[in-house]
């Protein structure tokens, strides 16, 4: 009786390096302009968001980046001081906003993409001071209504810590200048440019605790 000869066995696919880097997870740069510090009463105002990739060297590198102007909600409240640190006129004419529950299905409905694509289980919010964004979100996604929320609901990645840690700077201008960037104070508190410089922060926060890992 003869064998038949072994067959070779079919190539796995490998999953995704962000899938793999981050337990399933995929972290996602988010900051939130609003009209106070209160999420329960303050207005949600600007989303700034930058999605994430790997880089040919293997390095987390910025992607996609999404902007949403977002309309007060009914009865919100607007604080002067914060209005004024935004330069945020919610109310102008001009100003190309939609509602919170827009906002929120656009942004949920590209970042489910992303996690399909990367095949990740869950987003994790990556802010600078993380847990004020995250905050807002959450607020904004129970008084719309809005289903299947992509963020896990307490979870985050705080580029306060990371950059605390790494370059000894917590204030995000100081720690992005620390870490090799410009900074531009005229276009600080812009949801997109400030989602944009946590972003570069970091991955350059990851980039350079690999590169200790390595040594």
């Amino acid at each position: 009786m003869t064998s038949e000869p072994d067959q070779p066995a079919e190539p796995s696919k490998s999953p995704d390096a962000i899938a793999n880097r981050f337990r399933g997870f995929l972290p996602v740069v988010v900051d939130v302009e609003t009209g106070g510090f209160n999420p329960a009463t303050d207005a949600l105002l600007e989303i700034g968001a930058v999605l994430l990739k790997i880089d040919s060297d293997g390095e987390l590198t910025l992607g996609e980046m999404l902007r949403y102007q977002v309309k007060p909600f009914p009865g919100a409240n607007l604080e002067p001081a914060s209005l004024q640190v935004t330069g945020i006129d919610p109310y102008h004419p001009l100003r190309p906003a939609i509602d919170e529950a827009d906002a929120l299905r656009g942004l949920f409905q590209r970042i489910r993409k992303e996690l399909k694509d990367h095949d990740c289980t869950r987003a994790v919010l990556v802010g600078h001071n993380a847990f004020f964004d995250l905050q807002f979100i959450n607020a904004a996604v129970e008084r719309s209504g809005v289903k299947r929320n992509p963020f896990h609901p307490f979870s985050s990645f705080d580029t306060v810590t990371l950059a605390g840690c790494t370059f000894g700077q917590t204030v995000l201008g100081r720690a992005v200048a620390a870490a090799g960037f410009e900074w531009d104070d005229s276009q600080a508190h812009s949801a997109l440019y400030d989602a944009t410089m946590t972003a570069h922060l970091f991955c350059e926060c990851l980039r350079r605790i690999r590169s200790s890992d390595r040594s």
